[in-house]
């Protein structure tokens, strides 16, 4: 039978992976035959279960997702997709965070960018790492407001305190030339410290064309594309039923 106190004690202590797995101990005679260190390794491995599924689920609560259920084990490799299952394999091992490089995703519309970006963004979360999702426009949007009430260097901080940015729809629309250098300010701070991954139509030899500043697009490509892991989606639109049998 339980011992009340040691139950209140532990949750308390907020042992609550450890009372849950001691309490189904108690349910199940087979653990009887089992010796004091054993059990007690099975408690401990329940409580730290427990606590890695909290952390996930406030990191990718923070990290907002917009496909907060994408994870590198549901990617999908139909031969028209044209996607290395070697890359993502290496990718999944998050060295690429650790060693503070960018992830480049292009492809048409439909091809699953976003679902590969938050995919590698999800391991991250997995891997300890904070991770914060934007698409660009909306990106934009936050850095101009912060400006006009006084939180840019604020939330430039935030940013740069981000072990990954995801940056998804890049280059669907002009930028201004405010939102050019806004975004070689979040660049410059995250630059060999951070990692970003961004996802977009428009291929990357096309960004330098599209940023339509010489100078600034210089500054941004370099700090994008230098030390960056390039994944191309091929085929047809991942939305189409019959796609993934393509």
């Amino acid at each position: 039978m339980l011992n009340e106190p040691t139950v209140e004690r532990l949750s308390a202590l907020r042992l609550h992976g450890l009372l849950d797995a001691w309490q189904q101990q108690q349910r199940q005679a087979d653990m009887a035959a089992l010796g004091f260190d054993e059990r007690f390794a099975l408690l401990v491995e329940a409580e730290w279960l427990y606590r890695e599924n909290q952390r996930l689920t406030r990191a990718l609560k923070e990290a907002k997702l917009k496909l907060s259920h994408a994870c590198v084990e549901d990617i999908e490799y139909p031969a028209r997709r044209e996607l290395d299952r070697a890359q993502i394999r290496q990718l999944a091992t998050c060295r690429w965070v650790t060693e503070h490089h960018s992830v480049l995703i292009c492809g048409a519309t439909g091809t699953g960018k976003t679902f590969v970006a938050c995919a590698l963004a999800h391991q991250a979360c997995r891997h300890g790492y904070r991770v914060l999702y934007r698409r660009a426009s909306r990106l934009f949007d936050e850095l101009h407001l912060a400006r006009a009430d006084g939180t840019y260097a604020r939330l430039l901080a935030r940013l740069a305190r981000t072990d990954v940015l995801v940056i998804d729809d890049f280059a669907l629309a002009p930028l201004a030339p405010q939102q050019r250098q806004d975004l070689l300010e979040a660049l410059e701070d995250r630059h060999g410290v951070r990692s970003t991954i961004v996802a977009s139509q428009l291929p990357a030899p096309k960004w330098h064309a599209y940023l339509d500043d010489p100078t600034l697009a210089d500054a941004i490509c370099d700090r994008l594309l230098h030390n960056a892991h390039r994944l191309v989606l091929k085929g047809p639109s991942r939305r189409k039923p019959d796609a993934a049998a393509d």
